[in-house]
């Protein structure tokens, strides 16, 4: 019985032992779950895109991204040829063009439904055809309301089509392509599909983000998801408040997009953490004041959206030294 009782006692210690290990290695395997989310989703995203991340790629994390919003649209009339070629010059990695669809289903550049604000015309964009598009003018108004900033090109400027913008840059170029309203405009993600291919933008000679395609349209993003998978996604979402995001929302987002676009007034650090600790890429819009840009930075953005491609370029050739 005294060498039972024995034995028991020195078992005791290394049972106990045994389960404080087990109970620690559980803990543990709950804390490398939690810190291995990032990596889980950065997974995910890889698989949206149909391979591994590339560190060289233009969506690495590591990257800012200086996407021209709508053009440089500060410095010439949003959504013109001239606007897109100041964006380049001026640092601009990325084109951005929202789309808009005519009556008779051409993709034209426009941010409005309505063509009144930035053109000399008037009416909605479903109901005009391709020949009331092209007698507009889409770069007076710019002039008249930037007399500084004025040039005589601006009052030449025209509504350009997709195919137009593509036959100006080409495949050298980096596209940021925004569906507009597509529940309005049926077919809309197809004939941006079928313009893709036919100007070869689909290629495999193509950089990974060459062309991203970004909407607020989840449906919009699926279906370019289902037509062509090897594009990546980016899902905008509008805030009227401080912005808020579950770990639900986050992980369906992952399912499909690479990133999220969201408009950096109602943003906070922890929310853009929380989007970057999903394995997601940031693009906060739009950010034209440098004190904006740099605190989008330092809280973890991945890109932003500018009319001032030149103030951005500027703050990054700052942070970097």
């Amino acid at each position: 019985m005294k060498k039972i009782y024995i034995l028991i006692c020195l078992a005791l210690p290394l049972i106990l032992a045994g389960c404080t290990d087990a109970a620690d290695g559980e803990t543990g395997a709950a804390g490398q779950d939690d810190t291995a989310v990032p990596v889980e989703k950065d997974k995910e995203v890889s698989e949206t895109l149909d391979h591994p991340p590339d560190p060289d790629s233009l969506l690495s994390p590591d990257r800012i991204l200086n996407i021209a919003h709508r053009g440089a649209s500060g410095h010439a009339p949003e959504h013109t040829i001239e606007s897109y070629e100041k964006g380049q010059k001026l640092g601009g990695d990325y084109i951005e063009i929202d789309l808009q669809m005519t009556k008779d289903g051409e993709l034209i550049a426009m941010h409005d439904p309505d063509v009144s604000r930035t053109t000399d015309g008037e009416g909605d964009v479903s109901e005009l055809t391709m020949d009331d598009i092209h007698i507009l003018d889409a770069g007076e108004w710019f002039n008249e309301e930037n007399p500084d900033l004025a040039e005589p090109a601006f009052s030449q400027a025209q509504i350009p089509t997709l195919s137009d913008i593509f036959e100006e840059f080409g495949k050298d170029a980096k596209y940021y392509i925004e569906t507009k309203n597509p529940d309005e405009s049926p077919g809309m993600v197809k004939e941006l599909v079928s313009v893709l291919e036919k100007y070869d933008m689909l290629d495999e000679d193509m950089k990974e983000g060459q062309i991203i395609i970004q909407s607020f349209s989840e449906a919009s993003l699926k279906e370019m998801q289902e037509l062509e998978p090897t594009l990546p996604l980016i899902q905008l979402i509008s805030y009227e408040e401080q912005a808020e995001i579950t770990a639900e929302e986050l992980e369906k987002i992952t399912e499909y997009a690479v990133g999220i676009g969201a408009n950096y007034k109602y943003i906070t650090e922890d929310y853009v953490q929380q989007v970057r600790d999903a394995g997601l890429l940031f693009h906060p819009y739009t950010v034209n004041e440098k004190k904006d840009m740099k605190r989008m930075i330092e809280w973890g953005a991945t890109g932003m959206f500018t009319n001032y491609p030149d103030r951005l370029e500027e703050v990054l050739k700052e942070t970097e030294k």
